[in-house]
């Protein structure tokens, strides 16, 4: 059950984490205003919060494996939130980078 709690809290700060910059973004450069960019600052907040829950005690290997569940949601939100559509170079690189996750999340120790 630990790898399952995991993942999910990989994805719940994936949600937050890219969504508070997708919100920010939204808010400079789409000129949407200061409430979008606060809403992104609060949630950027919550995914630090969100980071910690991890099972795993080593803040290097929770963030170094977030780094490719972070490429992988980037690419998912920008084909959700934008209507981006990946070529097959960014989906060969976001499955290598879930495949680093693995290796650095749930490989034997």
């Amino acid at each position: 059950m630990t790898v399952v709690r995991s993942i999910a809290l990989f994805v719940l700060a994936a949600i937050f984490e890219i969504g508070g910059a997708w919100l920010v973004w939204q808010g400079v450069r789409e000129h949407r205003g200061w409430v979008w960019i606060g809403g992104g600052v609060i949630a950027l907040g919550i995914y630090g919060f969100v980071a910690t829950l991890q099972p795993d005690a080593h803040f290097g290997r929770i963030l170094a494996a977030y780094g490719g569940v972070f490429v992988a949601g980037s690419l998912l939100w920008g084909v959700v939130a934008d209507g981006y559509r990946p070529d097959r170079f960014d989906v060969l690189g976001a499955l290598i980078c879930l495949a680093g996750v693995g290796v650095i999340m749930y490989a034997p120790r």
